[in-house]
């Protein structure tokens, strides 16, 4: 398995422009994923050296949330997909995360979503 898997969770999500805890979408029963990866700098080198690998420090973290959501909700989330950076609640380390929203699906028949985000490290 890659990452750790939290089931039936609430998920918490605002868009960039929220300053206030009523800005928060809860999306109840949540099944959420984080991968964590370093950045890492390799170079090969010639002449039968091998490797060079350089830990750059950085760690870039990818959320995927997927449940079941009201219409309702999901115009909320989508208006913040066209908006620009939202923030989410990270359950794993109980800390709010500004992030790239980067893929959105939506099944309408039977409301169930996916969500991929990508953590902004500055």
């Amino acid at each position: 398995m890659y990452g750790e898997v939290m089931v039936g969770h609430d998920f918490f999500i605002r868009p960039a422009s929220g300053t206030t805890s009523s800005d928060w979408v809860r999306l109840s029963n949540a099944d959420i994923n984080v991968s964590i990866t370093r950045r890492v700098t390799r170079t090969v080198l010639h002449g039968g050296e091998g490797d060079d690998l350089v830990d750059e420090g950085a760690e870039s973290a990818v959320y995927v949330v997927k449940g079941e959501m009201e219409l309702e909700d999901y115009k909320k989330v989508l208006k913040m997909f066209r908006s620009g950076q939202p923030y989410i609640h990270d359950p794993f380390e109980e800390r709010d995360v500004k992030t790239v929203f980067s893929r959105l699906e939506y099944d309408g028949s039977e409301n169930l979503y996916e969500f991929e985000f990508i953590e902004d490290i500055r």
